[in-house]
């Protein structure tokens, strides 16, 4: 955190003092560039409006991600609808939909980061709501797979990313100390709507067809837009304030209010803080065995366990101890103080790294299912501590991009980790090597992680001592100048007395 560069008036000696118009042209500049808000931002409310909030952003979570996370259901019934489940390059074809659909979701995340400390959250996340149904409605129109890449894959992705990553943002707004336990339960909305999504969608492409399912599925979205208008920004500007419009932009969506844009778009300065550059390295490093398992785990279960029933049963191990690590690991959270949370992270990947590996061994169903619970459990507390991090980690103004920006580096190793375990399983005939190869990665990125808080620390020793070196002489300059003021003021009394 950057000290402030603002001093109380009862600090500043009588050499500080200026002109009134000097004064006023100083205090303007301090405004343009103290930030998008022009001010320290204030206390949240640590409740209140801030419940109806959490819930919109927890609708939004389960909606973006219950649709991308059931769409192995969705797969199917594309298959069935518009081509044939014998022709290898339609599967090819088909599966291309919803990745395309899942990488473009976080590739989007840091130009909606700069979209977010433009226009804030609640306009990017109204209009990103909007493009995502007009993408999944107009998906239920097609007559080809192609058509998909467009509406379902681009169009429909780009406004979920619109629509997810303000509310990352927003909860930081109107929470700070209950932050980790409300992260936990917007995280838990994707875990709730991929327990129940995947039985909901199977009844209704079997009942109404593809088509009227995808358009059910876009209600979601419409529902998703209305939710988006409770992102009330609280923090308004010191201009706002002094020109009296604060009231009314309060309660306008589009408000006219001219504002000055960001002199950088992308705000790479935020990787000169070091803890955040390794934070923003470790994450998606650990990433490129994280999704393996879950993409393909049920494949290796029908390939090992040939004679087995209710194979679905580990996802759904995962998806429910997910949503579980979420609230207790969000809970816990608010009681590790500061960038300690990071050692949260470490914890999780570890196990996630263990559990990947550990799933070749697995010969015994039920061995398999403790595996995946824990694994869910661990799931559940990296991604409740992702946003609460990113507090720690940067200022206040800076957490839209930090987000942003480690969402899109996500996902890199989000496209190409599963496919290359695809690959290693075509070459090899099992999934084994590509398991244990998976559990690599998560333990790389923890290794790297357990740097941040001692970075982190470090970092913050070197500004104490800076700022501490400068609060004193500017302690002295002003002793220094009262003395000289005073011997001033007692050499001209001396000579009125002579």
């Amino acid at each position: 955190m950057v000290p402030s560069q603002e001093e109380p008036a009862a600090e500043r000696g009588p050499s500080e003092t200026q002109p009134p118009g000097l004064e006023a042209a100083a205090e303007k500049v301090e405004l343009d560039l103290a930030g998008p808000a022009g001010a320290e931002p204030p206390q949240p409310p640590e409740g209140g409006r801030g419940w109806l909030v959490m819930l919109a952003a927890m609708w939004c979570n389960g909606s973006v991600f219950g649709i991308q996370n059931s769409c192995g259901v969705l797969f199917v019934s594309m298959l069935k609808t518009l081509g044939s489940t014998d022709d290898d390059l339609m599967v090819f074809k088909t599966a291309w939909v919803s990745s395309l659909s899942m990488g473009m979701i976080f590739f989007c995340c840091p130009i909606v980061s700069v979209f977010t400390d433009i226009f804030g959250c609640r306009k990017t996340a109204v209009v990103g709501a909007a493009v995502a149904f007009i993408g999944l409605l107009s998906s239920s129109f097609v007559s080809s797979i192609e058509p998909l890449y467009l509406t379902y894959g681009i169009i429909f992705a780009c406004g979920c990313s619109f629509a997810y990553q303000p509310s990352l943002v927003i909860l930081g707004h109107y929470f700070k100390k209950r932050l980790g336990l409300v992260n936990g339960i917007v995280t838990a909305g994707s875990s709730i709507f991929t327990i129940l999504l995947p039985f909901l969608l199977r009844v209704l492409t079997d009942s109404v067809g593809l088509f009227y399912t995808l358009r059910i599925l876009s209600i979601f979205m419409f529902v998703l837009f209305l939710a988006s208008f409770t992102y009330r920004p609280l923090a308004s500007s010191a201009k706002d304030k002094e020109s009296g419009t604060e009231g009314s932009n309060r309660f306008s969506l589009f408000s006219r209010r001219k504002f000055s844009p960001p002199k950088k778009f992308f705000n790479f300065a935020i990787f000169k803080v070091t803890a955040y550059a390794v934070w923003a390295v470790g994450i998606p490093l650990a990433l490129f065995g994280y999704f393996v398992p879950y993409v393909h785990l049920m494949k290796h279960v029908n390939e090992r366990f040939e004679n087995g029933k209710n194979k679905e049963v580990v996802l759904m191990c995962i998806g429910i101890t997910s949503g579980v690590g979420r609230l207790l690991f969000g809970r816990i959270a608010d009681y590790v103080p500061g960038v300690k949370k990071v050692y949260l992270q470490v914890l999780s990947f570890i196990f996630i790294g263990l559990m990947s590996m550990m799933i070749p061994l697995c010969n015994d169903f039920g061995a398999l299912i403790a595996v995946c619970l824990i694994m869910g459990l661990f799931d559940g507390c990296f991604i409740s501590i992702m946003a609460p991090t990113a507090f720690e980690l940067v200022d206040t103004w800076d957490v839209s991009q930090a987000i942003g920006f480690l969402l899109g580096f996500m996902s890199i190793p989000m496209t190409v980790g599963p496919p290359i375990a695809g690959l290693l399983r075509d070459e090899l005939g099992s999934y084994d090597v590509a398991f244990y190869l998976a559990g690599i990665p998560p333990l790389i990125g923890s290794a790297v992680l357990c740097f941040i808080p001692w970075i982190h620390s470090k970092k913050q020793r070197e500004i104490s001592k800076t700022t501490g070196g400068e609060k004193m002489e500017t302690m002295l300059e002003n002793q220094n100048s009262l003395l000289s003021n005073s011997s001033g003021i007692f050499k001209k009394d001396s000579d009125s007395v002579i």
